[in-house]
């Protein structure tokens, strides 16, 4: 097979050779870490994204001459050179993709007129807590111990996704079960057993955001996961996000892989239950030994497999025991001047009202979304890689994100995107005027440097990712979601295989891990212990 380019539209017809070992539908993150685990064992492998940017919830957009990450934030464990999600990233870069560190802060939790700050390295973490509830200090310490116990038991439960179906019958319960332990209890009622005191709880659960469920709603495992995840403090890619896809594109490279934009894939073509290939929106076919989709298991089974299939093997049936995870708005927002310049935080913030518990002003907000924010996250990109100002010399840029019910954009679903009418633009703008007034009463330095501000919507999301309800986090992460044997690798129908967060956890460490499984669970191999 000859050369091709790693990065390449669809529409420009290149001749690709029409059988490869493995073909993956998306190029988000649990795709391309498959991809390029595949690639590293030998096997040619064709990556096809239906949208114009290679990437998934990694990819970057530009405008006005600013450029804006659209899902990392910030990535925890990188900075421990022996973390499985540092080796995963040097793995599938070849070492090639570099991180900064955010600091000593990286999150800074505000409630109502008080701030808490998380800080990194676990003793650090615990002492700045005691500092600010020195009543709770053995609550804190029992905390923290439980944090590592769930995350111990992780390993096993995740793997055992990877192995033979007949294997996982006859002895996977014995490697899920210490896991869905913890998994069967909510976030609220753990954190209850530990301490009584309501602003404590707020902030230890102040993370919610990360995985989208408030605390009586989340598994307890989903939010120890993501707090183990910023004990190391956190970091951001060097050069912005739009590096993951480009440094391991050349690892791609090596076994004449490819990721195909602008490709769209209308079915997968199944042969006596066996997946032999993807029909694409133009009709024409690319045939492969091995189809892995990683669009999420709901894009999936109600868009790319056949409905007799779906029929026969029951799959909407699955579809009825999971739900969307939240849907999100997100304020993209460019300044006039450096992030020295404007006094830049790197440190995340998570705003709260001072008054409720994070379920009660969610269910508020819901009702009514006149009433405070639930939650307003802030990120500063620009502040955190230190290689903005050599792209964007005299910019910064700022993201602002808030949960918004899909529900409330429904009306405007059947329009264009950019060209959804008067109605719509008027909502965003005065969402968009709420989440800036959040912004300058923290740092008023602010104020007349905005020099442009775009907002996205649920509507956005699904119309770049394709999920059905615009969610962020695909499936949500509550106690039944982790029962669900399904949410694996392997499926009923031969030589076909589901990748990305739908099959692991919320998050970019989770859509690397799930990469992993499924590359592992398709060779048949322990690429875990390979890799270490």
């Amino acid at each position: 097979m000859a050369t091709i380019p790693t990065i390449q539209s669809y529409k420009k017809q290149y001749q690709l050779n029409e059988q490869f070992d493995t073909i993956l539908i998306g190029s988000g993150l649990g795709s391309l870490a498959t991809a390029a685990i595949l690639a590293k064992e030998g096997k040619s492998v064709l990556v096809l994204e239906r949208h114009y940017t290679a990437g998934g919830f990694t990819h970057i957009f530009k405008r006005r001459g600013y450029e804006w990450d659209v899902g990392i934030h910030y990535i925890g464990e990188v900075q421990r050179p022996n973390s499985i999600i540092k080796k995963l990233f040097d793995y599938v870069t070849d070492g090639a993709l570099k991180w900064a560190d955010m600091g000593d802060v990286y999150d800074r939790v505000v409630i109502g007129e008080k701030t808490y700050d998380l800080v990194k390295g676990v003793q650090n973490f615990k002492d700045q807590l005691i500092s600010y509830f020195p009543d709770e200090e053995k609550a804190i310490e029992d905390y923290v111990e439980l944090i590592f116990a769930v995350n111990k038991t992780s390993r096993n439960f995740y793997m055992e996704k990877a192995i033979p179906p007949l294997l996982s019958k006859l002895t996977g319960w014995m490697m899920r079960r210490p896991y869905l332990k913890y998994a069967a209890q909510t976030t609220d009622e753990v954190l209850r057993s530990l301490t009584k005191n309501e602003e404590l709880i707020k902030v230890l659960s102040a993370q919610y955001g990360d995985y989208g469920l408030p605390p009586k709603q989340s598994s307890f495992v989903m939010h120890a996961s993501v707090v183990r995840h910023y004990f190391s403090g956190g970091s951001f890619p060097i050069g912005g996000s739009s590096q993951i896809v480009e440094t391991i594109a050349p690892v791609m490279a090596k076994t004449n892989s490819s990721i195909l934009i602008s490709a769209e894939v209308q079915e997968v073509i199944i042969e006596k239950n066996t997946a032999v290939g993807v029909r694409m929106a133009d009709g024409k076919t690319f045939r492969a030994k091995n189809i892995v989709s990683g669009a999420g298991i709901n894009t999936t089974y109600k868009k790319l497999i056949p409905d007799n299939i779906v029929q026969k093997h029951k799959l909407d049936e699955q579809l009825k025991k999971v739900n969307p995870s939240v849907a999100h708005a997100c304020l993209y927002i460019g300044l006039k001047g450096n992030p020295d310049e404007l006094n830049l935080p790197k440190a995340n913030y998570w705003i709260y009202p001072e008054k409720g518990t994070h379920d009660e002003n969610v269910a508020d907000f819901l009702e009514n979304i006149e009433e405070n924010f639930p939650v307003v996250y802030i990120s500063f990109p620009a502040a955190k890689d230190p290689d903005w100002s050599n792209r964007y010399s005299g910019k910064s840029t700022i993201d602002i994100i808030t949960l918004l019910p899909y529900e409330l954009v429904a009306p405007f679903e059947n329009t264009k995107w950019k060209k959804r009418g008067e109605e719509y633009d008027t909502l965003k703008e005065k969402l968009s005027q709420r989440l800036l007034e959040a912004l300058y009463k923290l740092e008023p330095q602010l104020k007349g440097k905005v020099d442009y501000y775009e907002l996205s919507t649920p509507l956005t999301t699904k119309h770049f990712v394709n999920y059905e309800k615009g969610e962020i986090y695909g499936l949500d992460h509550s106690p039944d979601r982790f029962k669900q044997k399904f949410l694996r690798p392997h499926t009923p129908i031969k030589n076909f295989y589901l990748t990305g967060q739908d099959i692991v956890s919320a998050g970019v460490g989770a859509a690397l891990f799930a990469g992993l499984i499924t590359a592992s669970a398709m060779t048949k191999k322990n690429l875990l212990d390979k890799i270490f």
